[in-house]
């Protein structure tokens, strides 16, 4: 069976149930005033799959992430991981138990080395505690094992030869390649990745692609948040559509790419009709095929981040 195609005990529809779902989502809320900015009824997340949640600006996909990884605050709703409620769990322990994130803006550590960086993500520490820090017969072992942990997974994602620079030297790419490579050191069951090539050049963002494939294959769960809908077809085994807060559509690529809701939500309810000459002029508009050009065509408007 090829990704293009739906498992048949998957129906394809918001809220669908799943086989092997590793995160479940039930009744989630973040209100910011009177604006519902996430509203999530039922979401579930199949294990080993690389689901992609996409949906306009301002659709809630960032929010939505921020509050299952433990960053922001639901009104309303529970989700587990594994069967276990994460409600109460901060993002720190989130981590510990094998879900981490990254984000659209990365968060290198700038006046830290990579190798530093890099370090920082392994999970459960002696030397972080206060007491043992003093003790280093206590920790070295341990983070002798941490460091040829990193340096292998450097070597993984090429930037050995960036080991000892500082992160503010890296490129936004290759800051893309560190925090991705950071998260792993916590060595994680699901990674959860926010717009993972924003920013990136093509060359690269190939390479990101190759190492979000690589994951899947070790028996990982990812969950990305991306707009390229290049990007989208190439990886994603499942996608799932956010507009306006709720999840309006769920499927593989091939089935949202026909679903007539998602195109409404991208595109507007009416962007399939023409306006004919007659109409035009009733309107007191003109055709696009008749308007004059303006004289400011080529600038390109900005649309705001979500």
């Amino acid at each position: 069976m090829s990704r293009s195609e739906a498992p048949a005990e998957i129906e394809s529809k918001p809220g669908a149930t799943k086989p092997d779902p590793i995160l479940k989502v039930s009744g989630l809320v973040r209100q910011f005033g009177g604006l519902k900015a996430v509203d999530v009824e039922h979401l579930e997340i199949e294990r080993n799959k690389i689901t992609a949640l996409i949906g306009p600006n301002g659709a809630g996909k960032t929010t939505f992430f921020n509050l299952i990884t433990g960053f922001d605050q639901p009104n309303a709703g529970e989700w587990t991981y594994n069967g276990h409620p994460m409600k109460a769990l901060g993002p720190h322990q989130m981590a510990k138990q094998g879900m981490v994130r990254t984000f659209q803006l990365t968060k290198s550590l700038s006046k830290l080395t990579v190798i530093e960086n890099m370090k920082l993500g392994a999970a459960n520490q002696v030397g972080e505690s206060l007491g043992k820090a003093l003790l280093p017969f206590t920790w070295k072992k341990q983070e002798a094992e941490i460091e040829r942990r990193a340096d292998a997974l450097l070597d993984r994602f090429n930037m050995s030869h960036m080991r000892s620079e500082f992160a503010a030297s890296l490129s936004g790419g290759q800051r893309k390649l560190l925090e991705m490579a950071r998260a792993l050191m916590a060595e994680p069951e699901i990674v959860m990745l926010d717009e993972p090539m924003a920013g990136v050049n093509p060359a690269l963002t190939q390479e990101l692609l190759g190492h979000v494939k690589e994951l899947r294959e070790e028996g990982r769960t990812i969950v990305f948040v991306e707009h390229d809908m290049d990007v989208v077809r190439d990886i994603s085994d499942w996608v799932v559509v956010m507009a306006q807060g709720q999840i309006i559509a769920e499927g593989t690529h091939a089935e949202i790419g026909a679903n007539q809701e998602v195109i409404d939500a991208y595109l507007g309810r009416h962007h399939d009709e023409e306006m004919s000459s007659d109409k035009a002029q009733e309107s007191g508009t003109e055709s696009f095929s008749q308007s004059e050009p303006d004289e400011n065509s080529g600038l390109e408007k900005e649309s705001n981040d979500e």
